[in-house]
């Protein structure tokens, strides 16, 4: 078990929300990751860089319930139950878990919207999985959603294939946030937008983070947004994480030669 993780706000916690051990998970004989094992702090956020087939999206998959790992442990703090082994979990306790608890951004917004509603019907979903019935309370929180995420009211009603790409990622993040999860796993969450909409982006995305209190496990080949965004940092090559430690530590001084590799091919862009 890792030590007590202090945060800016002067926050110390020892038990984990999250607890990994040994993860592996493998495409018949081809490796995706392997002897992955790691601890999240309630309001702390995990970057996992490294380049395309590294692994990091296959872990993040397996860490977000959409593949069942091959070998290993995770735990999760359940509220009353305290750290539970989600391989005892049936599937609709894990399905309750992923539409109350956890949210996920997906790399492409698409993957995490349904194009066919309304942005509000978009938002309003995630509050009636939950049993909220009542109408006008619904909308309500749309509109107060679409409002954070800096989406205007009179788009409540459009669909989201008439929004830009980065309206589309910003109603990505309302639809998540909606539901107060605890957990919040983001797959290359600026991939794909440009320079000036991913500067926003990350903007909200900070400030959201830390107004709620968000744990979050974000995969990002950038570490711009990775320094931007996370505590702390995991390197993963070929499927093994070779090098971990806090954000600025792994990116100032790191010590595998992969990591050293991955820096000072951004700083030579």
């Amino acid at each position: 078990m890792m030590p007590a993780v202090a945060f800016a706000d002067g926050a110390l916690e020892d038990t984990p929300l999250l607890s990994v051990r040994g993860l592996s998970y493998h495409y018949g004989r081809q490796l995706g990751c392997r002897d992955v094992s790691f601890d999240l702090y309630p309001g702390e956020v995990l970057g996992i860089v490294g380049e395309s087939g590294s692994g990091k999206t296959t872990l993040l998959s397996c860490l977000s319930g959409r593949l069942p790992p091959g070998s290993g442990s995770i735990h999760y703090d359940m509220a009353g139950h305290g750290l539970t082994d989600l391989a005892g979990l049936s599937e609709s306790e894990l399905r309750v878990l992923m539409r109350s608890d956890w949210g996920i951004v997906h790399q492409t917004p698409r993957d995490g919207l349904r194009m066919g509603v309304s942005a509000g019907a978009n938002i309003g979903e995630r509050l009636m999985a939950i049993g909220a019935r009542h109408y006008g309370e619904i909308r309500a929180a749309a509109l107060d959603w679409l409002a954070r995420v800096e989406i205007p009211a009179n788009r409540i009603d459009h669909l989201p294939q008439s929004f830009s790409g980065g309206m589309q990622q910003r109603l990505q993040i309302a639809r998540n946030l909606v539901n107060k999860p605890r957990l919040v796993f983001m797959d290359e969450p600026t991939g794909g937008l440009d320079v000036s909409v991913q500067a926003k982006l990350l903007d909200l995305l900070r400030g959201l983070v830390s107004e709620l209190g968000l744990s979050v496990v974000l995969v990002t080949h950038d570490l711009a947004v990775a320094r931007l965004l996370a505590h702390r940092l995991m390197v993963m090559k070929s499927g093994e994480v070779v090098e971990s430690g806090l954000t600025d530590q792994v990116l100032d001084d790191p010590h595998h030669p992969y990591s050293q590799l991955l820096v000072s091919s951004v700083l030579q862009v």
